[in-house]
């Protein structure tokens, strides 16, 4: 009795190999892709011509030449710069030390130490103010998320964009540099509260269309 062969190993030339089972790999198209047909040109020049067209166009424009710094640019009314710690009608700071603009930063650039006002040292209406407040300008980005935050309208954002300098320290900005000037009538605190007994007299007042501070809710109704 002969033994059995056994299966063969191999392909024999030119069969095509088995399939494996339980597999769904499919075989690539030997077909060559479509393609799609080139859309129609706008313009009878050629491409390097119209690429040179604009070139040619901007070249008989008027050129707007500023002499900066030696003239100073002149912003818009509602530019984003650097910031100003506002102060009410008789000079007490507007800030109470809520660090609510250090919380909505979304760089992280604002550092608010919230102190306690006393009878015999007030630099706010109300029972805290901004002991210690500081901008880190090489983070912000001027957003203004905190001018928003804001529930007293002590920080607000001027025009003033020239903040470059060639120092790092110089640019983390401290309470004496934030702070607005004092106007005429104003005092510098410490001092009592002027415009009132309490601080709803601040902050809840008739307008003062006069007045050189930062207006309230009531002054800009």
């Amino acid at each position: 009795m002969s033994e059995p062969t056994p299966p063969a190993t191999g392909t024999t030339s030119g069969a095509e190999p088995a399939r494996r089972e339980g597999t769904a790999i499919a075989r690539q198209s030997s077909a060559a892709p479509a393609t799609t047909a080139p859309g129609k040109r706008s313009s009878w020049l050629p491409g390097p011509a119209q690429g040179f067209g604009v070139t040619f166009a901007t070249m008989f424009k008027k050129v707007t030449t500023e002499s900066y710094p030696e003239v100073p640019k002149q912003t818009k009314p509602r530019y984003h710069g650097r910031h100003v710690l506002n102060r009410h009608p008789d000079g007490l700071e507007k800030c109470v030390g809520c660090e609510l603009c250090a919380w909505a930063c979304p760089a992280d650039a604002i550092y608010v130490e919230g102190g306690d006002n006393t009878e015999d040292a007030r630099f706010s209406p109300g029972e805290r103010y901004g002991a210690v407040y500081q901008i880190n300008y090489l983070r912000c980005i001027f957003c203004g998320l905190c001018i928003e935050a804001c529930p007293t309208r002590s920080l607000t954002m001027s025009n003033d964009f020239e903040l470059a300098d060639d120092d790092r320290q110089a640019l983390i900005y401290t309470k004496e540099q934030l702070m607005a000037p004092l106007l005429p009538g104003m005092e510098q605190p410490p001092h009592p509260m002027r415009l009132g007994e309490d601080e709803q007299d601040y902050y809840v007042r008739a307008p003062q269309p006069g007045s050189g501070a930062e207006p309230v809710i009531g002054e800009r109704a």
